[in-house]
């Protein structure tokens, strides 16, 4: 396939991604963490690239991975990566897969939530002779996974991990999934204070209880960037941050123009008695994600720029059949003159969810203005 040196020369639907926005994201993030004394464990989920976690690195203040799959711990511990934190709870038909890693020298931690779980981890340690590090998951908002940071239990499961000749309790981890419903500062920061101060409590209650437990993991974007206070927090993971997306600027925590990845797209036909545009950037471009359904701004399934870059006014992909995106008005209207969205024509489209539209693609389209300048592959799979 020819090398494109533009984006007028490249195959479409592809995945851009503007790197002096990516570089001043990472930036943005390193610089506010590193001035309240703590340290960055980048979520690489979303990105799922060694070419973008080198520039992670390369802003500075960072320490360590973490991961959402297996898969994506062998990628980042091949490519020189081994400091790794897989932060979804262990599933027992993994730990195999988690041993061959520790076993190669990647210093791998896992987490769990409950007592059974923890003495399937105690067991399969001792079977196989390894040596787990483990986190205690923490529920600090109702929102999905984790322990009562207040409950007895925890308590239990921090002194079976600590007794256990096979185990070490790394510290406590959680995320404030509950924070990508608020719509103000203030509700930001009320849980992103939330999420700091359970953590640290479950630390201590662990630590009076004869426990080590040296990590306190949190974060999730939006605290990280709201958070004021770090005290008792060893480190902060978050993820989107490096692209940002369209649920993060309608939270209120970026900017669209700070959104560092879109798809580009062909305008491929014209339905004008409908309004819409027809291009080539369905959902398996842009993914099915509709996180901005519940937010202020419903954006469809993206929000429409033009070659360059620059907004259209009130234009998303209204709806995405699997290879096909209809494009029209996000109220009823008049579309711009069709001559500004000719058959062949490209179009950016910025998306909801920059994990589940990234997760779409095989690489990265880099770029520097209209010029590309890299390929970098991405990861897939678990």
């Amino acid at each position: 396939m020819q090398t494109a040196n533009t984006i007028d020369q490249l195959p479409t639907p592809a995945l851009l991604l503007e790197r002096e926005k990516l570089r001043a994201n990472i930036r943005r993030m390193s610089t506010h963490i590193g001035d309240l004394g703590c340290t960055l464990r980048p979520h690489v989920k979303t990105n799922k690239s060694i070419d973008v976690v080198k520039e992670i690195i390369a802003g500075g203040n960072t320490q360590g991975i973490t991961v959402s799959t297996l898969g994506e711990a062998d990628y980042f511990f091949e490519n020189g990566i081994d400091d790794i934190t897989y932060a979804v709870g262990i599933a027992p038909n993994k730990l195999a897969h988690v041993a061959e890693l520790i076993e190669a020298g990647c210093k791998l931690k896992i987490i769990l939530d409950s007592l059974e779980a923890a003495r399937i981890v105690v067991d399969d340690a001792e079977r196989r002779d390894v040596r787990y590090e483990v986190l205690i998951e923490l529920d600090v908002d109702g929102h999905r996974s984790g322990m009562d940071p207040e409950g007895a239990e925890l308590l239990e499961v921090g002194r079976l991990l600590e007794m256990a000749p096979g185990t070490r309790l790394t510290g406590v981890l959680t995320h404030a999934g509950e924070s990508y419903d608020c719509a103000t500062p203030e509700a930001l920061l009320e849980i992103a204070r939330q999420e700091r101060d359970l953590s640290v409590l479950a630390a201590e209650r662990l630590r009076q209880a004869g426990c080590s437990c040296p990590v306190v993991s949190i974060g999730s974007t939006p605290t990280a960037l709201s958070i004021d206070d770090l005290s008792g927090v060893t480190e902060v993971r978050a993820g989107v941050y490096v692209f940002f997306d369209l649920v993060m600027a309608g939270i209120g925590v970026c900017e669209p123009d700070d959104v560092a990845v879109s798809v580009l797209a062909s305008v491929i036909g014209h339905q004008k008695d409908k309004g819409w545009v027809i291009t080539d950037g369905g959902w398996m471009a842009m993914s099915r994600d509709r996180g901005t359904s519940t937010q202020a701004v419903d954006q469809g399934y993206g929000l429409v720029l033009d070659r360059e870059g620059r907004s259209i006014p009130d234009l998303i992909v209204s709806g995405a059949n699997q290879e096909h995106g209809i494009v029209s008005q996000r109220e009823a209207g008049d579309l711009p003159p069709w001559g500004e969205l000719p058959i062949g024509g490209l179009v950016r489209v910025l998306p909801n969810h920059a994990c589940s539209t990234a997760a779409q693609h095989d690489h990265y389209v880099v770029i520097d203005g209209d010029s590309v300048v890299a390929s970098w592959p991405i990861v897939r799979g678990w």
